[in-house]
C-alpha cells in the first residue's frame, strides 16, 4: 500500500468538509467571531515603551525590516550651524506601524532640543542656551503618517483570529470523532496517519481563507487599511501560518479525551500567543524573558510579516527572518502530531 494516497486523503477531506457544514453553529462561529472581534478591537483599542532600538545612520533597510524603530539623520555641518545660530534640522524617521510603541517616544522628542546639548553649550557658547532651541527636530512618521491605531490593530487581527479559530476548530475534530463514536469507522479504513492529518486540516484551510476574506474586506471598506505589498505574497504567508496553527490543533485533538479538554488546551495556547506576540502590547516594551517566549510563537512572526506586507510593501527576502521560525514551528508541530496519532483506540 502506498505510503501516501491522494485519493484516500481526498476522501477524508470530503468527509470532514461535509461534517463541518452540518455543524451550523461551528460554521457560524467561524464567520461571526471574526466580524465581532474586528469591530470591537478595531474601534475600541487605542493604546499609547521606552528604550526603542534606534539607528543614527541612513538605515532605511533596518527600518523596513523592523530591526530598528527610529532612524536619526544628522545633516552635514551640524556643529557649525549650531554655533552660527542657524538652528539646523535633525530628521527622525519613525516606523509608525505600531502607534502605541512609538507615540510616547515621539512625544518625548520635544524635550530633546533643549536638553541634548545642555552640557556642550558652555563657555563662549553658553549664550546659545537662551532663547530658541539650538536645533530643531523634524519627525517623519513612516508607513502610518497619521498614527492611526487601526493600521496596526486590523492587520494584527488577521493573525489573532486565525490562531484562535484554526487551533480551536481542528482540536475539536478528533475529539468529536471519539465522542460521536465515528472514530472506529475511520480507524477501520486503510487511511494512513499523514492522510488523516492532511485530509482533516484542508477543510479548515478553506474556512481560514473565508475568514480572511471577511477580515480583509472589512479592513478595506470600514477601516481603509492600505495594501502596499503583494497580495499573492500575503496569501502565501497566511497559508503557512494557518497550517502551522492547524498542526497545533491536530496535536491537541490527539491528546484531549473530550471536547472540553480540547477547548482548554486551545485557550492555553491562544492566551500566551495574544499577550506575548506584540498584538495587545508593544513587543519591545516587555521584559527580555517574555520576548524570548514570544519569539517561539508563530503569531509573533506572522504579525511582523502581515504588517510588513500591508503597510511597508516588504518583499520575500525581507520576510525570510520571520518566515523560517514559522516553518520550523510547523515542522515540529507536524512531527509531534503524527507521532501522537494512533491508528488503534486505547
Amino acid at each position: 500500500m502506498k505510503w501516501f494516497s491522494p485519493a484516500r486523503t481526498w476522501a477524508v477531506f470530503i468527509k470532514e468538509f461535509q461534517q463541518m457544514l452540518r455543524d451550523r453553529l461551528t460554521f457560524a462561529m467561524a464567520v461571526g467571531v471574526p466580524v465581532m472581534q474586528l469591530v470591537l478591537f478595531g474601534y475600541a483599542i487605542n493604546t499609547d515603551p521606552k528604550g526603542l532600538p534606534t539607528a543614527v545612520v541612513a538605515a532605511d533597510a533596518l527600518v523596513a525590516k523592523g530591526e530598528v524603530q527610529f532612524m536619526i539623520v544628522i545633516p552635514p555641518g551640524f556643529s557649525r550651524d549650531v554655533v552660527r545660530g542657524e538652528r539646523p534640522a535633525v530628521l527622525v524617521s519613525v516606523d509608525a506601524t505600531d502607534p502605541s510603541a512609538s507615540g510616547n517616544a515621539i512625544a518625548a522628542l520635544g524635550e530633546m532640543t533643549n536638553l541634548a546639548l545642555r552640557h556642550d553649550l558652555t563657555g563662549p557658547l553658553q549664550s546659545l542656551q537662551r532663547g530658541a532651541a539650538p536645533f530643531e527636530i523634524r519627525v517623519h512618521r513612516r508607513y502610518n503618517p497619521e498614527g492611526l491605531s487601526r493600521y496596526n490593530i486590523v492587520p494584527g487581527l488577521i493573525g489573532t483570529i486565525l490562531t484562535m479559530t484554526m487551533v480551536m476548530l481542528t482540536s475539536l475534530a478528533m475529539t468529536r470523532e471519539r465522542e460521536r463514536g465515528t472514530m472506529e469507522n475511520l480507524l477501520a479504513t486503510p487511511v494512513r496517519p499523514l492522510e488523516v492529518m492532511v485530509g482533516k486540516i484542508l477543510p479548515y484551510v478553506v474556512i481560514g481563507y473565508v475568514q480572511l476574506s471577511v477580515i480583509l474586506g472589512a479592513a478595506w471598506l470600514l477601516f481603509e487599511v492600505p495594501m502596499v505589498g503583494s497580495f499573492v505574497l500575503l496569501m502565501a504567508m497566511i497559508g503557512v501560518f494557518m497550517v502551522a496553527n492547524l498542526a497545533v490543533g491536530f496535536t491537541f485533538s490527539t491528546i484531549a479525551r473530550n471536547q472540553l479538554q480540547a477547548m482548554q488546551m486551545t485557550f492555553f495556547f491562544f492566551l500566551p500567543s495574544m499577550l506575548l506576540s506584540g498584538f495587545m502590547f508593544p513587543f519591545r516594551g516587555m521584559p527580555v524573558w517574555a520576548q524570548w517566549l514570544g519569539e517561539g510563537l508563530p503569531l509573533t512572526h506572522f504579525l511582523r510579516i502581515v504588517r510588513g506586507i500591508m503597510l511597508k510593501g516588504n518583499q520575500a527576502p525581507q520576510l525570510w527572518a520571520e518566515l523560517w521560525p514559522m516553518l520550523l514551528f510547523l515542522a515540529v508541530a507536524g512531527a509531534v502530531a503524527l507521532k501522537r496519532y494512533r491508528q488503534t483506540l486505547d
